[in-house]
């Protein structure tokens, strides 16, 4: 069945997305947001997204953001494609206009903390907030393992979408689900999407690693996985503690997990961690990758500002995160980037 689906946010995961959506035989639009124009104009003169090597399917159409609201008339859903940088943005231009019965699919990760300690997703964040509007709508959600170019090359995707409008998450799953794109379906909206937002800044500590073996055995020494892999045990320790804070599913965090691995092996967080583990300040890393959305660091500090109001509550024990205090104090407070090993280790005896 021939859909019509709108991504706004033409980043690089929204428009990765109108690959299946257009090959399945969808219409699909896709618009740019305001600093998108060149993205925009150069989809419109090549049918390329400047970061991809291939081509969008051939049909895809483009639109820059004052123009928005005609491309979503006559659409079956929205795609919310922007960064958790664009989280008010998307608040205020977008999902407070458009018609509280169009369901809405977002691929933004991240969380919000609140001042009692509590994190909460995106997609309640904006229900909250359009409710304090008098505006009642459902929001879906994107999570799991996916880095947007290699799902432009068809590399094998597992992927979740969360919401609480089962008819909503079904036509979504019909109209995108693919040969290569494979889509699970849950209600648990708080536990998939704090799993996805939590891997970021637990694979910005991981490949800390990384760039600490290149500082102390030189940049030819290759991967030495030791050391990746001892932070890896300690990053899904403390997700797991997190995740049944948020009363995540098991498969919820499973996917979580699946997702921490993709995001230490590739992307964006990666080329920090391995800077900052090379011994780069915070203000140097950022400046090397001037232009990079690091949405990693945000979700790090986020998280651990929440833990940090959890523990003078008495309701958690700061002990229990010690990579996430370290990446914490080496992101704000200057410190090195070599790993507290020794923290991550335990007793078990009698």
């Amino acid at each position: 069945m021939e859909r019509t689906i709108t991504i706004i946010g033409s980043g690089m995961m929204g428009s990765a997305l109108a690959f299946p959506a257009r090959e399945n035989g969808n219409i699909v639009r896709l618009v740019g947001t305001p600093g998108d124009e060149e993205i925009i104009d150069s989809c419109i003169k090549t049918n390329r997204h400047p970061k991809f090597d291939r081509p969008f399917p051939e049909g895809v159409e483009y639109y820059q953001f004052e123009n928005w609201e005609e491309a979503v008339k006559g659409c079956d859903f929205v795609i919310g494609g922007v960064s958790s940088f664009g989280v008010e943005w998307f608040l205020d231009e977008v999902l407070s206009k458009l018609d509280p019965s169009l369901p809405v699919l977002t691929v933004t990760k991240g969380l919000m903390n609140l001042e009692d300690g509590s994190l909460i997703s995106y997609p309640e964040y904006w229900k909250r907030r359009l409710a304090q509007r008098g505006i009642i709508r459902e929001i879906c959600a994107i999570g799991g393992p996916c880095t947007s170019y290699e799902l432009v090359a068809h590399d094998h995707t597992e992927v979740a979408f969360c919401g609480k409008d089962n008819a909503a998450l079904r036509m979504m799953k019909d109209a995108m689900a693919s040969s290569y794109y494979h889509i699970s379906l849950t209600n648990d909206v708080e536990g998939l999407e704090s799993a996805v937002a939590l891997k970021n800044g637990y694979a910005l500590a991981v490949a800390m690693t990384i760039g600490l073996v290149n500082r102390e055995l030189g940049a030819d020494a290759g991967l030495h996985y030791n050391s990746q892999a001892g932070a890896f045990y300690q990053a899904i320790k403390e997700m797991r503690l997190l995740l049944e804070m948020q009363n995540s599913s098991r498969d919820c965090e499973n996917m979580g997990l699946g997702d921490l691995y993709v995001t230490i092996y590739g992307g964006r967080t990666r080329k920090i961690g391995i800077l900052l583990g090379e011994g780069k300040s915070y203000d140097e890393a950022v400046e090397i990758l001037s232009g990079v959305t690091l949405e990693s660091l945000v979700v790090a500090r986020r998280v651990y500002k929440a833990l940090e109001r959890k523990a003078e509550l008495g309701l958690v024990d700061l002990k229990l995160f010690p990579m996430l205090r370290h990446t914490a104090e080496v992101l704000d407070k200057g410190k090195d980037a070599a790993m507290p090993w020794d923290d991550f280790t335990f007793e078990q005896i009698g």
